[in-house]
């Protein structure tokens, strides 16, 4: 193997030496099993929660905790002491607040880039995507998402593109590269019906030779004897907790930890290994939007599919889990107050998230409806104010700005009504500089470093897998 190759672009030089000599005395002086880490990592499942700030994930330990007794998987592994623990540096070129599609190109091509583009340097020059080269390495690669297959973090670690808006054009590159699972939401980007240009990328797909599924069912009873593309919504997922409270719901859209375990059981058996991008896509939309009931239950989906991964990894012995965040996102936070612990736990009863109710109300509804609405969905009751409050939101004398919310509903008014009942406060609706928290587990992990940047990561992934960077 040719170490020189790692070098490109001076990216490995925060990780430093342990890269030449990884598996010298320190790594066994912090409890590393020697035998476990000289391996290579034939596979390398990468679990992202998109826009977690560090308060994301305290939180929804907290939350397990007081409500199950147990916390979550993520930092029962730091309890455990089971992991490589750092934080990592998430600026693009253009900002140290990056968006999603420059922290995905920063991991996929080990280059930091303008906001907005996929895999695209500063100069215009384009930079080839990690899964290709994993790919070109002749493993196995795949992507599921609960927010469209074509979004920003699974398109940076598989295609270039000068805008992560055209997701048409994604849809398109994706099979031009044949990967092997993809599953998601984004229908409007593969039906005839939906797409500008009228091209039927799903008959695209089954014409080379994919299996094309729309249910859970059909995803859960696939053959795994051929590449899966799997679209399961208009656009993102429903909410976690939306699913969980719908019938419907349930049996048409699967969890990230069923697409999980399909995605895996799907590559696992490939002689040369695998590669798997997992993203929890609508934390990010729920902190844009200050979806309080959003944001836990898509963080405890994410949590989930840890599991599932850290299942596999340990049965395997050849997989390396990486667990992370892209960037941060509002910054919600629990605030102190006598009623704190109360107020907390008063999530515990919710059904619904904010996104459901206040996509049910209109200009037509009564304030007994909303009320009624409110109080089925959170346990709250709403004062008269209040509810006019939020009613006026939907004639037209006001309106909300935001990203992901084209109807403009009013989610930062109701999180503020919300926040003297669940002590939970947020800083903005925006993406934040934070520096992300950073695990491994499994072979290789001990080449993490306790703070990285971003491009570092490309890097280590190839190193892990011992696929020279000569593409």
């Amino acid at each position: 193997m040719n170490r020189r190759f790692f070098l490109k672009n001076g990216s490995l030089g925060i990780i430093g030496s342990s890269l030449f000599k990884p598996f010298d005395s320190s790594a066994n002086n912090m409890g590393y099993d020697l035998a476990q880490n000289t391996k290579k990592a034939k596979n390398i499942i990468m679990i992202i929660s998109d826009g977690m700030s560090s308060g994301t994930l305290h939180m929804t330990d907290l939350y397990l905790s007081r409500k199950y007794g147990t916390g979550s998987n993520w930092l029962q592994l730091y309890t455990d002491n089971r992991v490589s623990r750092s934080l990592m540096d998430m600026a693009s070129a253009s900002s140290i607040v990056t968006d999603s599609a420059a922290a995905s190109s920063s991991w996929g091509c080990g280059v930091r880039v303008y906001s907005g583009s996929l895999n695209i340097g500063t100069r215009g020059e384009e930079h080839m995507p990690l899964w290709q080269k994993f790919k070109k390495a002749e493993k196995k690669a795949g992507c599921v998402t609960t927010v469209p297959i074509t979004h920003a973090t699974p398109a940076g670690f598989c295609i270039n593109q000068k805008s992560r808006s055209n997701q048409e054009r994604i849809a398109e590159k994706y099979l031009q590269q044949k990967f092997d699972v993809m599953m998601g939401g984004g229908d409007t980007y593969f039906s005839p019906e939906k797409r500008k240009d009228k091209k039927d990328m799903y008959q695209n797909f089954t014409s080379k030779g994919y299996k094309v599924v729309k249910t859970r069912s059909e995803m859960l009873s696939a053959s795994i004897d051929q590449p899966i593309l799997g679209v399961f919504h208009d656009n993102g997922f429903p909410y976690s907790i939306d699913r969980e409270n719908s019938k419907e719901l349930q049996q048409k859209v699967p969890t990230l930890a069923e697409m999980t375990q399909k995605a895996i059981e799907a590559m696992k058996d490939h002689p040369k290994g695998f590669v798997l991008q997992v993203e929890a896509g609508k934390v990010d939309w729920a902190a844009h939007g200050n979806d309080i009931a959003g944001l836990i239950y898509d963080q405890i989906a994410h949590d989930e599919a840890i599991q599932v991964a850290m299942d596999f990894a340990e049965q395997d012995g050849e997989t390396l889990v990486i667990i992370t965040t892209d960037h941060g996102n509002a910054n919600p936070g629990l605030i102190y107050g006598n009623e704190a612990n109360g107020n907390f736990d008063s999530l515990q009863k919710y059904k619904h998230t904010n996104d459901w109710i206040l996509s049910g109300i209109g200009k037509e509804t009564s304030v007994s409806q909303i009320k009624e609405r409110v109080n089925y969905a959170t346990g709250i009751v709403l004062t008269n104010e209040e509810t006019k409050q939020l009613l006026s939101h939907y004639t037209d004398v006001h309106s909300e700005e935001g990203l992901y919310n084209p109807r403009h509903l009013p989610f930062k008014l109701l999180a503020e009504i919300q926040q003297k009942h669940t002590s939970i406060g947020w800083i903005s609706m925006k993406h934040s500089a934070d520096y992300v928290e950073l695990a491994m587990f499994g072979p290789r992990s001990q080449l993490l470093k306790p703070f990285i940047k971003n491009t570092d990561l490309h890097y280590l992934m190839l190193a892990a897998a011992e696929v020279e960077n000569i593409f």
